[in-house]
């Protein structure tokens, strides 16, 4: 079994069926991490399109998503992200992403092309065509 942590945006493609949505369908074979924190981000944005609270935590809960605390450890990761994502423009929420990727080992899916990009010591899979 291949570890593997999803990025809010790749599962925002998932639960709005667009472009690489069958990619991430295919990774939930998988047991699939997710930081708590692209957790938050999936539920806002889940309520700012109409979506009602309990509705948006049920579509999260469906996709059975192992979701791990933003811990110390994954904050001093994400921290010292900073220097090389800093010039893409990424986000807290990204480098936490890569944060957890990075301390499991696992593969990052993400919908974001720019992270192709970063020179890392992170396997990424943009679901994206380029």
């Amino acid at each position: 079994m291949s570890k593997i942590v999803l990025d809010a945006s790749a599962v925002l493609a998932l639960v709005n069926d667009e472009s690489g949505a069958e990619r991430v369908l295919a990774a939930l074979a998988s047991e699939c991490k997710i930081s708590a924190v692209n957790v938050a981000e999936v539920l806002t944005r889940l309520i700012d399109c109409g979506i009602p609270q309990q509705a948006a935590k049920e579509v999260l809960d469906a996709l059975d998503l192992v979701i791990c605390p933003f811990d110390v450890e994954q904050a001093q990761r994400a921290s010292w992200l900073r220097g090389v994502t800093r010039p893409l423009g990424l986000s807290l929420g990204d480098r936490a992403c890569l944060a957890l990727g990075q301390t499991h080992s696992a593969l990052v899916i993400t919908a974001d092309r720019i992270w192709s990009q970063l020179d890392l010591d992170i396997q990424i899979e943009c679901i994206r065509p380029s």
